[in-house]
Parts: structure tokens; sequence; C-alpha cells
């Protein structure tokens, strides 16, 4: 079972395809995949807000995201929001979870601090944002509990 996920997870590395970059309106990809992954995650982005991405690819690493953040649990429902600053969007998702483990290697391949998990979603993510002139954080919220992902991509141009 382990050397299964393995195998499949290396697969899905090895063959990321090449982003279709285009106009995406955030907000409404936002609802849909909270939807998809829990109602009562709550999201906060400016409804004209647009980005130059993928859009299946970059709904994969909200979904992915979005399933850590529920899965790290706390009280307090999680959070996606999106803002424009310095010509990219600011995308976090923030939990109320334990926290970060006090691990560097979060963003190796095939590491995972989840039973069942296979290591690759935060690497994948990361991927593919790079891919698409973008980046991918994870930080503490200390001294709260929890964590936030941030991701930034550039900006749709307006007009």
């Amino acid at each position: 079972m382990a050397l299964q996920r393995f195998l499949g997870g290396y697969a899905r590395l090895a063959k990321l395809p090449e982003p279709q970059p285009a106009s995406v309106a955030l907000a409404s990809l936002c609802e849909r995949v909270r939807r998809l992954v829990d109602e009562r995650i709550r999201v906060e982005v400016a409804p004209q807000l647009r980005v130059i991405a993928d859009a299946d690819q970059l709904e994969q690493v909200l979904i992915n995201l979005l399933r850590n953040a529920v899965e790290a649990g706390g009280t307090v429902p999680v959070e996606l929001r999106a803002w424009a600053e310095n010509g990219q969007a600011r995308v976090q998702v923030r939990d109320r979870g334990e926290g970060l483990p006090s691990s560097d290697s979060l963003f190796v391949p095939f590491f995972t601090t989840k039973s069942g998990g296979s290591g690759i979603g935060l690497v994948l993510s990361r991927q593919i944002l790079e891919a698409q002139q973008g980046s991918l954080e994870l930080q503490s919220r200390a001294p709260e509990a929890g964590t936030v992902a941030e991701l930034r991509l550039p900006l749709a141009q307006e007009g």
C-alpha cells in the first residue's frame, strides 16, 4: 500500500502538464472550491480580483491547501482570503489547528506528517504555482494556534 502511494505520487510529480494561463476570476473559483471541500470555509475575496493562472491547476492547489487546513482541525472555521498587493494577488488559507511541525521537510517530496499521506500535496502545489510565476509559503500563526499557507500569483491586467 505504501509503495502504491509512493509510485502514484511520483507519477503525478513527473507528469505535471504545462499550465494554460488565462485571466481567472478568483472569487468564483474560491467559492467553487469552498463548496467542494467544506461549506464552513469562510471566503473573503474581492469580486473583481483576477489573476493570470491555469484555473484547473489553481483549483487543485486550493483544494489541497484547504483540505490540509480543514484536517488540521481547530474550532474556528478555515479562512480563504485574497487581495491585490504590489501587482500580485496574495491568497491565504488560514487555519487554527496545531500549527506547523518543526520540520524543514514540508516541501520535500514524499515527506508527510499524516498517516496515509503521500507527501506530494505541498510539493505539487508549489511546483504548480512556480510554473505560473507564483509562489507558495507556509507560516506559523504564532503566538496564535494555526498555520497560514500563502500563495502569490500575478494579477490580470484590467481593461
